[in-house]
């Protein structure tokens, strides 16, 4: 969590093999997560293929907690959607960059 708040000052995109039509930024990676879950600050995130990782920071105060998701990209809506971790970060079903930053954390 402390590397978390760390990074969140440094904010950081990685690409790998990921398509220039689809985009790859913190704003539309952010864009699935509101209400209570809402992004406030973003501390890294990177897209490999159809797949995406982010390290964010959601809630403010007492409620603020870091947080790693992994996202899935909708070629039907055009937009990231949520991709749960307890079936993607399993049975390689994620690229390896994707996997291992969006898998491996909290």
């Amino acid at each position: 969590m402390v590397a978390l708040g760390f990074a969140a000052a440094h904010a950081s995109c990685r690409g790998r093999t990921f398509p220039a039509s689809l985009p790859c930024n913190a704003s539309a990676l952010s864009a699935p997560y509101h209400g209570p879950l809402k992004v406030v600050s973003v501390a890294s995130f990177g897209c490999e293929g159809g797949f995406a990782y982010l390290w964010a920071t959601v809630g403010k105060g007492e409620e603020e907690i870091g947080v790693t998701e992994v996202l899935a990209y909708d070629e039907s809506s055009g937009v990231w959607v949520n991709a749960s971790r307890a079936t993607y970060c399993v049975q390689h079903r994620l690229p390896a960059y994707v996997r291992f930053w969006g898998c491996n954390s909290n």
